[in-house]
């Protein structure tokens, strides 16, 4: 059977698959979730001992591989790798580039390591269908010594999720389709992961070829806590007036729509603006925050499928997933909303599954 740890900030999720010989002959097809768990962390304090007590429920019998999900691979791990020692320790250095995950991802590691003991456990990056980006594409405008001696490159995340939806949107047309449907590698597909993070995929012939976040996970779309793109010299005086640290949780913990409004779920913000539906005439102050706020969310969301539209030539399918691109038809529609170059393109919500994806990859790691 096969683990897939999936351990985020604030949460931690894990499914348990079949892994029978025949679907280890078809390279992960045919897998079965047998069960699955999910726990929401309130705060970091107490993480390692419910991390421990959630995997302390899977029986040890019957696990042959451990499969993690972990956000950012930097410039060394730009596949999916059996975890050693040696690049556990290497792991541990890109902490500081995605600090609301990795140190999380770690830690689900190094507590299997010492629950599962002796059992191989391998790391999927979220990075990893990113890799073959185009030059232009992931190259920043800085200069060449620089970013090579700091590794600066856009890395781009949630690619478990894109390479899942964008594959089975594919599937779902030509499935419905029959003969006319279109393989995964003739397609022009954006894909909008929308959740706590957010991020948009532009992917052509199977390929990812540009994505809103980049060198970490703070660039691109405006997200419940992180701003997305702002003008770097903001980044420069809030070091300054603050320090580096400061700075870093202002960007990463106090920005986006919680920012605008004060509200970090966007649940919250869906009921705040339900409460004076005609023409907001007479909203409290709290309303017009929330409002904006969510103008400020959909706005940028809809530059970003504007501009990929651009460089795709077309799009084919747009496909929303994550808890509020597949939960909130509202926002959906809300995005789509004015947005008539989609006219012609197939519009899917599909639920993504992270932990299928990890399960299959494992499965065809050589080791």
């Amino acid at each position: 059977m096969i683990l897939v740890l999936n351990c985020g900030s604030q949460s931690i999720k894990w499914k348990v698959f079949t892994s029978p010989a025949e679907a280890l002959a078809k390279a992960g097809q045919n897998l079965i979730l047998i069960k699955k768990g999910a726990r929401e962390v309130l705060n970091s304090d107490n993480y390692e001992k419910l991390l421990e007590e959630e995997l302390n429920k899977i029986s040890i019998k019957g696990i042959s591989i451990i499969g993690h999900r972990v956000v950012h691979g930097g410039k060394k791990f730009i596949s999916s790798i059996k975890i050693t020692e040696e690049n556990l320790l290497e792991l541990e250095k890109l902490n500081h580039l995605a600090p609301l995950h990795n140190p999380y991802n770690i830690l689900g590691i190094k507590t299997c390591q010492k629950i599962f003991q002796g059992i191989p456990q391998f790391a999927v990056f979220d990075t990893e269908f990113f890799k073959d980006l185009p030059e232009k594409a992931y190259t920043y405008a800085l200069p060449k010594d620089i970013s090579e001696k700091f590794g600066f490159r856009r890395y781009g995340f949630h690619g478990i999720s894109h390479e899942f939806v964008a594959s089975a949107a594919a599937k779902a047309m030509a499935d419905k389709e029959k003969a006319g449907g279109k393989n995964f590698k003739k397609l022009k597909i954006i894909t909008c992961h929308l959740g706590g993070g957010a991020s948009i995929t532009a992917i052509k012939n199977g390929k990812a070829i540009d994505t809103s976040m980049g060198f970490t996970p703070l660039e691109g779309l405006v997200m419940m806590t992180r701003p997305g793109n702002i003008d770097a010299g903001i980044v420069l005086e809030l070091a300054k007036e603050f320090s580096i640290d400061k700075a870093r949780e202002i960007l990463n913990k106090e920005s986006g729509v919680k920012g605008i409004c004060g509200e970090e779920e966007m649940l919250k913000v869906l009921e705040i603006l339900k409460m004076n539906k005609p023409a907001f005439a007479g909203a409290s102050a709290r309303q017009r925050k929330s409002k904006l706020a969510m103008d400020v969310f959909i706005y940028s969301i809809q530059k970003y499928i504007g501009a990929y539209y651009t460089i795709l030539g077309g799009c084919d399918i747009l496909v929303f997933t994550g808890a509020i691109g597949f939960g909130s038809e509202k926002i959906r529609k809300m995005i789509r909303k004015d947005l008539n170059i989609l006219k012609t393109a197939k519009i899917l919500a599909i639920e993504t599954d992270e932990e299928l994806s990890i399960a299959e990859k494992v499965l065809n790691i050589k080791y």
